[in-house]
Formats: structure tokens, sequence, C-alpha cells
């Protein structure tokens, strides 16, 4: 069993993690996402979201944090055509249970990516940490699902509550303007639709 965080998984570390996984080396890989370099200055890594601040992407006249959206690290993972991939939260603990009991009986390589507020990074108080959790897959900011053997299934299907109730909790996004907050829905939207649709089509 391998932990890392989102940078050394998403970014540094992703070579050696796709060699291990197209071997199907017998791992259980999981990334720890709280969305950026946390414990080297809150750096922007490849998992943060479209509009944080962080001090790679800060908020200034010119630029008002990031301006890319974050990197699909489950779909490229489910790429690799391993036995077991799935994203938990620690906001959803049973179902975060479930997923590593599962994975733990399962041969060959397995990636869990589990979403982990970062309260520093993301400025927000610590007893927030569960709601924002939860909110995140409320929004469908974070899709909890899982693929066994290219069998996708959805564990919780989003409420599509407005992404301002998720932005609003966390100064990282305090900046984002009306545009800003549309064009991240938009992206939500869409990413929920796609997923739904993959799961979908992989369990027919």
């Amino acid at each position: 069993m391998g932990i890392a965080g989102d940078g050394g998984t998403a970014d540094i570390g992703i070579q050696a993690l796709s060699g291990a996984a197209e071997r199907n080396e017998d791992i259980l890989y999981v990334m720890y996402d709280n969305e950026a370099y946390m414990n080297t200055g809150i750096q922007r890594s490849g998992s943060t979201p479209f509009g944080a601040w962080t001090t790679t992407t800060p908020v200034g006249k010119v630029k008002a944090g990031k301006a890319n959206f974050k990197k699909d690290m489950p779909q490229i993972m489910m790429a690799h055509n391993v036995p077991y991939v799935a994203t938990a939260s620690v906001g959803h603990i049973q179902d975060f249970i479930n997923k590593f009991e599962k994975a733990k009986k399962i041969k060959g390589f397995r990636y869990i990516q589990v979403y982990t507020p970062c309260p520093t990074g993301w400025r927000h108080d610590t007893s927030k940490t569960i709601e924002i959790c939860k909110l995140a897959v409320d929004t469908g900011m974070w899709t909890l699902y899982e693929s066994e053997n290219g069998k996708v299934t959805i564990n919780r299907k989003p409420k599509m509550t407005p992404i301002q109730e998720y932005l609003k909790l966390q100064g990282r996004f305090r900046h984002m303007t009306e545009a800003d907050i549309k064009k991240l829905q938009d992206w939500v939207t869409k990413k929920w639709q796609a997923d739904e649709k993959y799961a979908q089509c992989k369990s027919a």
C-alpha cells in the first residue's frame, strides 16, 4: 500500500504510477487529495480546482486564482484497465470503509482517491470540514463512484445543490466573480452528466 498527495500523484509521480498500473502490479495506491501542495506552501497542483487561490495562483489585477480545471485522475487510472478504481471522501466514512475493505481483497493494481479538505490551504474553519465534504458530493464537485474490472457504479447521486453553497465556505474561492462561478457551475454540470453517462454505459 502506498499513500501520496495530489501533487506527488497527479504531477510529480504520474510517470511511475502509470507504469505500475500498466503492469498491473499488486499495489493499493491511495491519493490523499487536498487539491494543492499543502505541506510545502500551498502551491497549485493539477488537482487544484478552477478559480482556487494558492500561493502560485494568487489573486491580483491580471489573474485571480487557478485558470484551469481539476485533472481527472480516476479516469486516467481507469484508462489503464486496472481491476479497481474508486473515489472516496472523509465526509462519507461508511462508503470510505466499504471501498478499502473491497480493495484489500482484490489482486492487482488498485487506486483510491480520497477527497480530504485542508483547513489551512482552503481557508475554512476546521468545524466546517465534514459540511464541505458533503457539499462537494451534493453539488457534484466530487463524484463518489467505483470501477470494478471496468464496471462503473455511482455510489451517491448528487442533489446538484448550487455550487455557491460549496464555494462560500472556503476563503480560497472568496474572490470569484459571478462569471467565474457560472463557469465552474457549467463545468460541474457537464462533469456529472459525463460521469452518469459513463457509469450507465459501462454497467449496461
